[in-house]
């Protein structure tokens, strides 16, 4: 068919007939695929996956026990902690004020914060490749002269103004994989911050118990410095009157300066706790015993209400209530949805392209003159065939990150499981070792108390008294140790079950309402739907005006 060029005042564009050559291309590639079994072996699933190629994801299996090795025992059974503060059980005002303080300036707290608004807007971006992708308005606007007549230049120009749009049709569901990967890896910051969270309360009460505990080695150390300054200056004035000899004095008076050296050690054990406290705060190091007192008197516990008793429940709850255990399958689920991603480019993909705009021409002179609407519709059919290999190897790819994942996935479980055991265990155990430790500071206590009379009588042997004040000052440091350790051991059962992240529950709710006991949020299945805008932070997570609110269904 012949296609005549236009001439004179009058030429105008003479569209060439339009003929369905993209049916005819689209029923090629149909084919093509259909022959190629990519489409015939796979056509089940994909309706099946909901259009979409690639696994549906679902929860791997985790390697849990029945029971905790020391279920049975009473004091693993205890009541657990209300809406899961843990660190009220203590009933220590102090340590409540610390906690909420941490909460709101903890900086590293607000830098894991940062990573949900990151993954907020990659899942904002994952769920607009949804909608067509590219659109952009164009203005072509040439002029110039591309001719030359026997007595002048040839003026023409092209003027274009129009409005392109093309999408690409989800055909094989590799955007929506993309927005399940993205949902997944937003539910996976969340778990991130939440277990940092947890870290940072762990961290906190850790250290302010070790605090404690040096305070109260402190004092047990001064006041067995007095009791060998009183009886080094009773061996004085009986060395004065012959009774005791140099050798005597000299004896005691060693114990004496050894006790006075333990002193500054304890002092900077004191010290690194309190500047560790100050940075978990977001505050410069500083001296917090005015703000944290004095601590327990002498002969009380270093954190005076510890419970006997720990609400341990049963190894499977670690997978909905330790954040990092969650944390950790959400990286499996985002990671399974890649896998869909690569394999939807092994099959042709399709787009449609669109411009709409005006235009108006003018080449060489008068041979052709045009001005009007434009549109235009472009179907394309892209596919990949001689990529082949590098598009399958990108599968395979994908499929063995997620199989790593799930390993890593399934030892967080175990180490989770390995954390709570060792932490109980030395809950337990400390309490019998407190207990005999206990009698024994309580035996040393009254024996050296009567050997110092003895000693003020002139009957008593320097080298016993010498060895019970000795064996005295060692059972009280250590009976101070082993009760610290038990609230040590009971913070570390507590953060390894996962416990503290529900303050971020609690402290968004307004005007200090009372909330109902946090239920612990149940493990997806599948990639959730995109969640709704309203729960994630804004601004970061952790401050004071507005910290990360919970998500449905928590």
């Amino acid at each position: 068919m012949n296609w005549p060029v236009p001439h004179g005042h009058d030429a105008q564009w003479i569209p060439r007939p339009r003929r369905p050559r993209w049916l005819t291309l689209g029923g090629l590639v149909f084919a093509a695929v259909c022959s190629s079994g990519c489409v015939a072996d796979n056509l089940r699933q994909w309706v099946h996956n909901g259009f979409k190629v690639g696994p549906n994801y679902s929860r791997p299996p985790a390697p849990v026990a029945e029971e905790w090795i020391y279920a049975q025992d009473p004091r693993a059974q205890g009541p657990p902690p209300r809406d899961g503060t843990w660190w009220e059980v203590f009933q220590d005002p102090i340590l409540n004020s610390l906690v909420v303080l941490a909460y709101q300036q903890n900086p590293n707290l607000r830098s894991v914060g940062t990573r949900v608004l990151q993954a907020r807007g990659q899942q904002g971006i994952a769920v607009g490749n949804i909608f067509p992708q590219n659109q952009q308005l164009l203005g072509l606007y040439p002029y110039g002269n591309i001719g030359k007549t026997a007595s002048r230049m040839v003026p023409s120009h092209i003027e274009i103004t129009a409005f392109n749009l093309s999408w690409e049709l989800d055909f094989w569901g590799k955007y929506r994989r993309q927005v399940e990967s993205a949902n997944a890896s937003l539910d996976a910051s969340v778990e991130n911050y939440d277990a940092a969270l947890v870290t940072l309360l762990g961290d906190l009460a850790t250290n302010y118990v070790q605090y404690r505990i040096a305070q109260q080695r402190i004092k047990i150390a001064r006041d067995n410095l007095q009791l060998q300054e009183r009886v080094v200056a009773v061996a004085e004035r009986q060395q004065k009157v012959g009774t005791a000899t140099v050798l005597d004095v000299e004896q005691l008076r060693t114990l004496m300066e050894q006790t006075r050296s333990s002193i500054p050690a304890l002092e900077i054990a004191r010290g690194q706790a309190n500047d560790i406290l100050c940075i978990l705060l977001g505050e410069p190091p500083h001296d917090l015993e005015p703000e944290l007192g004095p601590g327990p008197d002498l002969g009380s516990l270093p954190m005076p209400q510890t419970p006997v008793a720990v609400a341990a429940g049963i190894p499977a709850d670690l997978l909905r209530r330790r954040p990092d255990v969650r944390s950790a399958e959400r990286q499996v689920a985002a990671q399974s949805a890649q896998i869909g991603v690569d394999k939807a480019s092994l099959y042709p993909s399709f787009s449609i392209g669109t411009l709409l705009g005006q235009q108006d021409l003018g080449l060489v002179g008068s041979l052709v003159k045009a001005s009007g609407g434009l549109a235009f519709v472009i179907p394309q059919v892209s596919w990949p065939i001689l990529n082949y290999g590098r598009l399958v190897n990108n599968v395979h790819v994908q499929d063995a990150r997620t199989q790593e994942l799930i390993a890593t996935y399934q030892n967080t479980v175990l180490t989770a499981a390995r954390e709570v055991q060792t932490a109980l265990r030395g809950f337990l155990r400390s309490q019998e070792q407190a207990d005999a430790l206990a009698r024994s500071a309580a035996a040393a206590v009254a024996a050296t108390r009567i050997e110092e009379q003895l000693f003020d009588q002139v009957r008593a042997d320097v080298n016993r008294l010498f060895t019970l004040a000795n064996a005295r000052l060692q059972a009280q440091d250590q009976l101070a140790v082993a009760q610290g350790n038990i609230a040590l051991n009971l913070i570390t059962v507590y953060r390894a079950l996962g416990g503290g992240w529900e303050l971020r529950l609690q402290q968004d709710r307004p005007n200090g309402e009372n909330p109902t006991p946090a239920a612990t949020p149940p493990m997806p299945d599948a990639a959730p739907a995109p969640p709704a805008p309203w729960w994630l932070p804004d601004p970061l997570p952790g401050s004071p005006a507005r910290p990360l609110t919970p998500r449905a269904g928590q």
